[in-house]
């Protein structure tokens, strides 16, 4: 018995462990409120803010804000070519801003399509 113990235990962690939803979900946009389209980017590196780390920002009506509810690291790597530290993105938003930062309630990038000739 005193070996069995064990043994259920580390079963049940390890299955416990490969059970995590290891993808996030992207919330869906509430249809009452409006969804914005706006500049998203790095706020050191490409939108003028100051900061001590590479941290997603927007930039609403020419204002650049912090984003909280999501991060930069969610949507890719931020150095990549493509990254948001060197390219200026467009996404739909929508939260509200509060205290200087915008929360965001739903992020979801917009990606563009690069038209391929036929």
């Amino acid at each position: 018995m005193k070996k069995l113990f064990p043994l259920v235990f580390l079963c049940f962690s390890i299955f416990t462990a490969f059970g995590q939803d290891k993808e996030k979900k992207q919330p869906n946009p509430n249809p009452i409120k409006k969804v914005h389209i706006v500049d998203a980017a790095c706020g050191e590196c490409k939108l003028g803010l100051t900061g001590a780390t590479c941290d997603l920002a927007i930039r609403i009506d020419g204002k650049s804000y912090f984003v909280d509810g999501t991060d930069i690291d969610s949507h890719g790597d931020a150095h990549a070519d493509d990254g948001f530290c060197k390219a200026v993105k467009k996404a739909e938003v929508q939260g509200e801003l509060l205290g200087g930062r915008f929360k965001a309630t739903y992020f979801k990038l917009i990606t563009e399509s690069k038209g391929k000739g036929k």
